[in-house]
């Protein structure tokens, strides 16, 4: 089968569209609710595989719901890429090299950004 006709999604890509779903909700949904927002070509148990590992991660919550479960984001869009920066910060153990070489890549537009975010979280603490 050629690439061109394989339908199959990258598996970052259909996470990605799962969590857009997700955070696109009301409510917690089902892993038959996630399935249909997606246009109910994926099969159930991938849908329920793809939920259940996010659960496993930390990046869902899932609560009973009927004879199964409904799943709900932990964070929105930016709160999961803050989560997933505090990973990496935590993983490597020259957390002030890792934050020096980030901030030394920063625009200038984004410098500015965080130097008021800074100032703001210290005139918080005090």
């Amino acid at each position: 089968m050629s690439e061109a006709s394989d339908p199959r999604r990258p598996h970052g890509e259909l996470v990605a569209d799962v969590l857009a779903v997700l955070w696109a909700a009301p409510g917690p949904l089902t892993p038959g609710q996630v399935r249909d927002a997606l246009g109910g070509r994926l099969a159930r148990t991938t849908v329920t595989t793809i939920l259940t590992r996010l659960h496993e991660k930390g990046t869902l919550a899932r609560e009973r719901g009927g004879r199964g479960f409904v799943y709900s984001p932990v964070h929105d869009a930016p709160g999961l890429t803050a989560s997933r920066m505090h990973r990496e910060l935590h993983r490597d153990p020259h957390r002030d090299l890792v934050l020096e070489r980030f901030v030394s890549a920063l625009s200038p537009d984004d410098e500015d950004v965080l130097r008021r975010l800074l100032r703001t979280a210290e005139e918080g603490r005090q």
